[in-house]
């Protein structure tokens, strides 16, 4: 763990870095791209470099790792260290790697705070870097080992076995291996990383969640992501996988990973999703439908309109296949395209944004979010005021993680 001395560096120096993160971050990259532009053209998701939230979520991880390390000095937070193990194992970052962030983040690092950046300062977060890459160098070892690719190589080449518009916006694709063999293994909730080589000729990554494994292929949903209202890019693989991916064609894929999963107990669980959202939970009850469990199931849902509502004849269909769950659907304009199946049998539809004071949510509930950020933080508060557990509440997000 972080030494007696290096420990009380950091917490003199913390206030001082973490104020100076958002400056180091970006010229961390700099250099970093500078030195090896494949990897922004290849690895890293260019949107989301452009953006920054990307570099907010390295800057939010590296000041809650050492933050953590001060209030807990004989652990590690393994949490952290786990849903940032398997993005990157998703996304094949190797061991090798890591010496090479370390030059280019010290390197930023020294630009930024000049002086003050002692070689005592630096000894100390450098202890504090290691400790950090080494737990995620252990956790991606294990994860590649369980994959069987104990090389870090979980690419393969699939087979696009079936396409179908669920909207306007939302496409499934059905991947069955090249080669005719067996898919990799997928927990529920889990996702893999699909990569398209644009007509820049760059290899852009990006996740999506497993909806099902039906007859042993692998099955998820792509919403299209248009350009932003104050200018910004239009999703260039969304695009892409929209427009020129189609039932015959290839595309390379990882093994299954995600920490965000369904557990194996008994106790009641509660979905709350909002638009694209819901395809963890989707993929989460397809699982508890197809081993017929009798857990007491909430899924709640939040949507612009019943016809932009990914999966939603699936949901009815899921809820109707289990025995003790229920659905509730929350639209902002419930009048359009509401079918005769929203009114016979279907889910209890509310207007407005998602309010779960309106549900019975049974004691020793577990919760899984997966959204918006400010959906998440908001159906949270919802939750905890409750008497939802904050330990029985688990979000995944789509993107760079920045925090509830």
């Amino acid at each position: 763990m972080l030494s007696p001395k290096s420990a009380e560096t950091v917490r003199a120096t913390l206030p001082v870095v973490a104020a100076a993160i958002g400056d180091i971050t970006p010229l961390f990259y700099d250099r970093l791209f500078a030195d090896r532009p494949a990897l922004l053209r290849d690895l890293f998701n260019r949107a989301n470099q452009a953006n920054g939230s990307q570099r907010q979520a390295l800057a939010g991880s590296v000041a809650a790792f050492a933050g953590h390390l001060l209030e807990h000095p004989d652990e590690l937070p393994d949490a952290l260290l786990t849903r940032i193990a398997h993005k990157h194992a998703s996304l094949g970052i190797r061991e090798d790697q890591y010496p090479l962030v370390h030059t280019h983040l010290f390197a930023a690092f020294a630009d930024v705070l000049g002086e003050a950046l002692t070689e005592e300062v630096t000894a100390a977060w450098d202890e504090v870097y290691w400790l950090m890459a080494h737990g995620l160098i252990a956790a991606e070892r294990q994860l590649y080992a369980a994959a069987g690719a104990p090389d870090g190589r979980t690419w393969r080449t699939y087979r696009v076995a079936g396409r179908v518009r669920e909207t306007d916006d939302v496409v499934t694709f059905l991947l069955r291996p090249l080669d005719g063999t067996e898919p990799p293994a997928a927990r529920p909730g889990q996702y893999l990383s699909v990569q398209v080589e644009l007509p820049d000729g760059a290899r852009q990554i990006r996740q999506y969640s497993l909806t099902g494994q039906p007859d042993g292929a692998l099955r998820f949903a792509v919403k299209r992501i248009p350009g932003g209202p104050d200018g910004g890019p239009a999703g260039e693989v969304s695009g892409f996988l929209h427009d020129h991916v189609h039932e015959g064609d290839q595309l390379r894929a990882s093994a299954p990973f995600g920490a965000v999963v369904l557990d194996d107990s008994e106790r009641p669980l509660l979905f709350a999703t909002a638009g694209i959202g819901c395809t963890p939970a989707i993929g989460m009850l397809t699982h508890l439908a197809a081993t017929g469990s009798r857990r007491r199931i909430i899924a709640a849902h939040a949507d612009r309109t019943p016809g932009s509502h990914p999966y939603r004849a699936e949901l009815q269909r899921l809820i109707g296949r289990l025995t003790h769950a229920e659905a509730a659907v929350w639209y902002e304009r419930p009048d359009d395209g509401t079918t005769a199946a929203d009114q016979d049998g279907g889910p209890v539809v509310h207007s407005g944004l998602m309010d779960l004071t309106r549900l019975r949510i049974p004691s020793g509930t577990v919760a899984h979010l997966c959204g918006p950020v400010p959906f998440m933080r908001s159906v949270r508060s919802q939750l905890l005021a409750s008497g939802v557990r904050a330990a029985d509440i688990h979000h995944e997000v789509f993107g760079p993680d920045q925090g509830l």
